[in-house]
């Protein structure tokens, strides 16, 4: 939202005001925040206060290193939820001081601090760590408002609003080279300066500037983050509108966010999922490959039996197998009945699968609207389970499913509706729910059954009623960390329902590069498990884009073979005709390295939950904040804190990627590679640059198993390897047991083996690898 026309004029359509003067000072009665009463003039005389509006400023401590900002105009106006579920593992004790000096007035909150200027007819507002080591941002003049449209002649006017909009924004200053990141799942550039971003929850695609994942967090490369706590549609101007700010306005008289400081990245995001809820646990069995039916292809019974005997043929262990739309009759979507035609007894083939250890665990596709074609239509607009308008009709469109509702599912009735028809899938033998769609949520001429709720927040905050009801549903019947569904649609807070995908992306390099980003981005909103689709959703991906995808999709928390027209199953990618380049081949390769991966990627995800970080997509700047480069790496990523992985995005292999200070040891040969420095290889299709950091103490399981062993293998009883990597005393590695167990820490002792030689408390056939050589 733009507000001017340029530096000196105003927009033609709007009449702003801005916090000119902060008139006042007062202490909350708790004494952890400060109140400021801020005119939209300069107060030089008493009869300035007189026709002149204000805007109220609240500072408050919030919990060590968070401190909110709120602004208000008008405080009447009905503060109506959805509001995000902050705290949801309990808030933490805050130690709140306020100080006065003669340059101004100090809130700290453990080692964050805000201080509002003194001096008279200023405002000025900085954000700064408490020891004065590091400023962070400010709100300076002419940085905080409100604005009209269209235009108002006086005060008179605003008597009837029902013609006016009324807007609120504030501007805070972005430093010399400051990045901004984040912000949800983002396809486009990957530093968010110079863009504008409207949080609104979209079915876009993949190569487009809406979202399907939006979450009001940024993080700042100057050491602190900014959550924004509103729910409805905020737009962002990020160094776009005024070069040196990032200007967040929305419609309404109420504005809040929260300042959020590190000073390093990972402090920032523990900070952050402390105030919206840290991600759950999935299972070990999840890490494995998912295999999808795919969308409008044509599948039955015998589809899903061929491919799963092909697949066990060529010694390819499925792990889910996922049942896309077309299980449930067309017209219907989603009444939760099978295609009798297709799938004449769901029960048993899902039982003679699992029996035959064709697959480990079975996924079905949901969303949460309802086609009126269904039976089910009628009951559920009897009685009262859909989405209404003002006037009492149903709300209905007819874009993707003709004459289609949505649940309501603030009526508690409808919500329970729907956990019942969740819980007859559980009997049938599903295991995990792909929960589809829940963007385009209609804002305008409708009324939910919650009477108290704003159509304007639920746009977002959908996506979290509608994952939470399902992922609860599933931890319901599973247990606690066994619960797992496959999401498009978030806001903040849905990280605590993993995991999530990237939705609809082309079959192209470029889709496969909005990929990366997208998981890169939405790692840095404190999502720990992410996927996409393999290959892309969109087209036939040619057979070097799907193996150079595998490559890729196989480092990402979770792993999906999905696509829309066509099959993503290898042999009908290249027919098998190539060897070990051959796209099954590759799929077989990465599979195998990703299940012996498991011990340290399973470590790496319940560290990833318990701080707020992503496993897998982690962004280069989380573990290297110090070096510039790092904010500018869009094209690579590290799983977890020990690996780097760079995806190839070319036929011929030639890959250029970046290697941070120290040394990096190549995954395959073992060659020892100085850093920092950009470095230059070429790939074929069973490879790709992995390199270990060194101080590294990897865990690895066996490759291969006995036939039906899925993810869920106990590592630690069938042996592996352990490896060291330029280590010194004192380096190690936790020990997960394929349930999530502590098994303690592997450390690195004097003698530079392990300590307790060979692995304290392990059994089986273990090695010990001391690298280099």
């Amino acid at each position: 939202m733009r507000f001017r026309d340029g530096m000196w004029l105003m927009a033609a359509d709007k009449r702003i005001d801005y916090a000119e003067d902060i008139y006042s000072i007062t202490d909350l009665p708790d004494g952890k925040g400060l109140e400021l009463l801020c005119p939209v003039k300069k107060i030089r005389d008493r009869g300035d206060t007189l026709n002149c509006p204000t805007l109220t400023v609240k500072l408050e401590a919030a919990f060590d290193g968070v401190i909110s900002f709120e602004v208000t105009h008008w405080a009447g106006a009905v503060k109506r939820g959805p509001n995000f579920d902050l705290y949801p593992d309990g808030r933490p004790e805050s130690s709140a001081s306020i100080s006065r000096k003669d340059t101004g007035t100090t809130l700290s909150s453990g080692s964050l601090s805000a201080t509002v200027t003194s001096e008279p007819q200023t405002f000025d507002i900085k954000f700064h760590s408490s020891d004065g080591s590091k400023e962070l941002t400010s709100l300076l003049n002419r940085s905080v408002g409100m604005a009209y449209s269209p235009v108002t002649g006086n005060m008179k006017v605003v008597e009837d609003m029902r013609t006016f909009k009324h807007y609120i924004f504030t501007q805070s200053e972005l430093g010399v080279g400051e990045g901004i990141y984040g912000l949800g799942e983002r396809f486009g550039a990957f530093n968010k300066v110079g863009q504008r971003i409207q949080l609104l929850n979209e079915d876009g695609g993949t190569s487009s500037d809406q979202a399907y994942k939006n979450i009001s967090f940024w993080l700042s490369s100057n050491g602190y983050g900014v959550f924004i706590d509103q729910p409805e549609l905020v737009d962002l101007e990020i160094g776009s509108e005024r070069c040196c700010r990032l200007q967040t306005s929305l419609e309404g008289q109420r504005l809040k966010w929260y300042v959020i400081y590190g000073p390093t990245p990972k402090e920032v995001l523990t900070r952050y999922s402390i105030l919206t809820g840290k991600p759950s646990m999935v299972p070990a069995w999840s890490f494995g490959l998912w295999l999808s039916t795919s969308f409008t292809t044509n599948y039955d019974e015998a589809t899903v039996t061929h491919f799963l005997e092909e697949m066990k043929s060529r010694a390819i262990p499925v792990e889910v197998f996922h049942y896309d739309c077309f299980w449930l009759r067309a017209f219907h979507w989603c009444d939760f009945v099978f295609s009798s035609s297709h799938f004449p007894d769901p029960k048993a083939q899902i039982s003679r699968l699992k029996s035959g250890k064709l697959l480990n665990k079975v996924c079905v596709w949901i969303n949460p609207y309802l086609g009126q074609a269904s039976p089910v239509f009628d009951m559920a607009a009897e009685k009262g389970y859909l989405l209404k308008r003002k006037n009492g009709d149903v709300w209905q469109w007819d874009l993707w499913q003709a004459g289609m509702g949505i649940i309501d599912f603030t009526n508690p009735e409808a919500s329970d509706w729907y956990l019942g028809c969740l819980s007859e899938l559980f009997e049938i033998g599903v295991d995990c729910i792909k929960t589809d769609f829940g963007e385009r949520i209609p804002t305008g001429d409708v009324q939910w059954f919650d009477k108290s709720v704003d159509p304007a927040k639920m746009r977002n905050y959908y996506a979290f009623i509608y994952n939470k009801l399902v992922y609860e549903a599933m931890e319901k019947r599973f247990g606690e960390n066994q619960a797992v569904l496959f999401g498009r649609s978030a806001c903040a807070g849905v990280q605590r329902f993993p995991l999530c995908w990237g939705g609809d992306c082309e079959s192209t390099a470029a889709a496969l590069a909005e990929s990366v980003r997208g998981g890169l981005s939405i790692g840095l909103s404190s999502f720990a498990f992410w996927s996409c689709d393999i290959g892309g959703f969109e087209g036939r991906p040619n057979p070097w884009i799907y193996k150079r995808w595998v490559a890729f999709g196989l480092f990402c928390s979770h792993s999906r073979l999905h696509g829309s027209g066509s099959y993503r199953v290898p042999w009908l990618i290249d027919d098998d005709v190539k060897g070990e380049q051959s796209a099954t081949a590759v799929l077989k390769t990465f599979v195998r390295l990703k299940r012996k991966l498991m011990p340290y990627l399973y470590a790496q995800a319940v560290e990833s939950v318990e701080k707020g970080w992503p496993m897998s997509l982690r962004a280069m700047c989380l573990e290297f904040p110090d070096d510039p480069t790092s904010w500018f790496l869009d094209r690579q990523f590290m799983v977890g804190d020990s690996l780097l992985v760079a995806p190839v995005f070319t036929e011929g292999g030639e890959v250029e990627f970046y290697l941070p200070e120290g040394r990096w040891t190549n995954w395959w040969n073992d060659e020892v590679v100085e850093g920092p420095r950009w470095r230059k290889e070429k790939h074929g299709f069973g490879t790709l640059p992995i390199y270990v950091r060194e101080g590294t103490v990897l865990v690895l399981g066996k490759e291969e198993g006995a036939d039906g062993e899925g993810f869920g293998y106990d590592w630690f009883q069938q042996g592996g390897e352990v490896r060291l990597y330029h280590t010194k005393p004192g380096d190690s590695a936790a020990l997960r047991d394929f349930e999530g167990k502590d098994c303690g820490i592997m450390k690195v002792g004097h003698d530079g083996e392990i300590e307790g030689h060979p692995i304290p408390a392990l059994k089986g056939n273990w090695v010990l690898k001391i690298l280099p050589d």
